[in-house]
């Protein structure tokens, strides 16, 4: 048995198996349903059942999402460019990206050149220069450019 939440919201069942395919079929429901099966607290989208998808041979229509626009591509741009010039050596622009492994390696460097009493200040002073020239090139960039570069491109360094 199955609790099927419908296009309205609302929940629907428990329905049994057949009762779903012949939705799938009436098109009542598509791969994104989400479906709850019984003694489960999950709900899964329907595509993830083939036992409800197979014995038919309907695939259910998927929904495509509309593409989004560059702009809202290019929306973590001001804010990366800015913290690259400001805070780019601890690799916080990094981070606002997505880079995690590159940002961590500014962080690591950058802190090792602090807790070292001044030791390692030349490992220091490079990830902030790193950091400042990632900025500008961030903020210099158009957002159609910044997206095939930085976003699509994922692009790390420079």
């Amino acid at each position: 048995m199955y609790k099927i939440i419908g296009t309205d919201g609302r929940q629907y069942g428990p329905i049994g198996a057949e009762e779903v395919r012949r939705w799938l079929a009436a098109h009542r429901v598509t791969a994104q349903t989400l479906v709850q099966t019984e003694g489960s607290s999950d709900w899964k989208p329907l595509g993830a059942f083939p036992e409800l998808i197979s014995q038919t041979g309907n695939v259910p229509p998927r929904i495509a999402s509309p593409p989004l626009s560059i702009a809202t591509r290019a929306s973590n741009k001001i804010a990366a460019g800015i913290f690259g010039i400001v805070f780019g050596g601890f690799g916080v622009h990094k981070f606002i990206l997505g880079y995690t492994g590159a940002g961590g390696i500014m962080l690591a460097v950058s802190l090792c050149g602090i807790l070292t009493c001044g030791l390692l200040w030349p490992a220091w002073v490079v990830m902030h220069v790193i950091g400042i020239i990632e900025g500008i090139l961030y903020l210099t960039k158009s957002d159609e450019e910044f997206v095939r570069i930085y976003v699509d491109g994922r692009k790390e360094w420079f």
